[in-house]
């Protein structure tokens, strides 16, 4: 594990009580230069849902660079996100084709389920970032801003 392209964990968290307002703690032993803003925890007051990136640069990005909240709608991200997720979980499961260091973990996004606009917007835009951070294309969407 010399060569990692850049530690990635994306995980939706789906806990049946509230317990986010604690601070996680991060332990990794092998990642010295994992800081605070490299990490970015997306959860809504109003759903039970939580995502946690860890991708260093994602969140300077995300406030300097992303479309701000409000440009587009809850139904867009919704929409979107089913689709890049779909390509996503489908690319985890082919990692003799495409890179598992890139595609570690599988995203369980149900269409059904209300995430809030914040869990959605931060999703969508992480996909952005990811495509044209690693050049990428999951769908047929070209990734811009």
């Amino acid at each position: 594990m010399k060569k990692i392209i850049s530690f990635i964990i994306f995980i939706i968290l789906i806990a049946s009580c509230k317990s986010y307002n604690s601070t996680q703690v991060i332990n990794n032993d092998h990642e010295n230069s994992l800081v605070k803003s490299d990490t970015v925890r997306i959860s809504s007051d109003e759903t039970d849902y939580e995502i946690i990136i860890i991708d260093p640069g994602f969140n300077f990005w995300l406030e300097g660079t992303a479309q701000p909240r409000g440009y587009y709608s809850q139904q867009f991200f919704e929409t979107r996100n089913a689709l890049l997720v779909q390509a996503w979980n489908q690319r985890n499961l082919q990692p003799s084709l495409f890179d598992p260091n890139l595609y570690e973990l599988r995203i369980d996004y149900d269409t059904r389920t209300d995430y809030g606009y914040e869990v959605n917007y931060k999703l969508y835009n992480y996909f952005l970032y990811f495509q044209i951070k690693y050049k990428q294309r999951l769908t047929s969407f070209i990734p811009r801003i």
